[in-house]
């Protein structure tokens, strides 16, 4: 079964094509209403942890390690990853995140760690 995920920036407005809306930042991005994000879930624990966050730096040249740390991060949160493969089951989700930069974020690394690991 193909998983229908998608990532997009917290700051573009959302979209019915959207399915379920899961933010994965730890943070509330700054500038976002509550009511205004037109969330499903925060699901701030799937997050990669503060140290790691602030270690990558969204620095590209830490890109890759980024990602295999954090894919280590997410096999032993296994709560949090079963919850959005649960949702995925059911219909579309978009993740997500804060950054500026949207090629190196945690919310593209988590769609492709779902998506190896089924």
């Amino acid at each position: 079964m193909k998983l229908d995920i998608r990532v997009k920036r917290i700051y573009e407005p959302p979209s019915p094509s959207d399915g379920q809306r899961v933010l994965i930042d730890r943070v509330w991005p700054r500038g976002v209403r509550k009511e205004d994000a037109a969330l499903t879930l925060w699901l701030k624990t799937i997050a990669p942890s503060d140290e790691l966050r602030k270690w990558f730096g969204h620095e590209p040249s830490r890109w890759m390690e980024f990602q295999q740390r954090y894919r280590d991060e997410l096999d032993r949160n296994g709560e949090a990853a079963g919850q959005l493969r649960a949702m995925l089951d059911k219909d579309r989700v978009t993740l997500l995140y804060g950054a500026q930069d949207e090629t190196h974020n945690n919310a593209v690394a988590l769609a492709d760690y779902l998506r190896l690991k089924g």
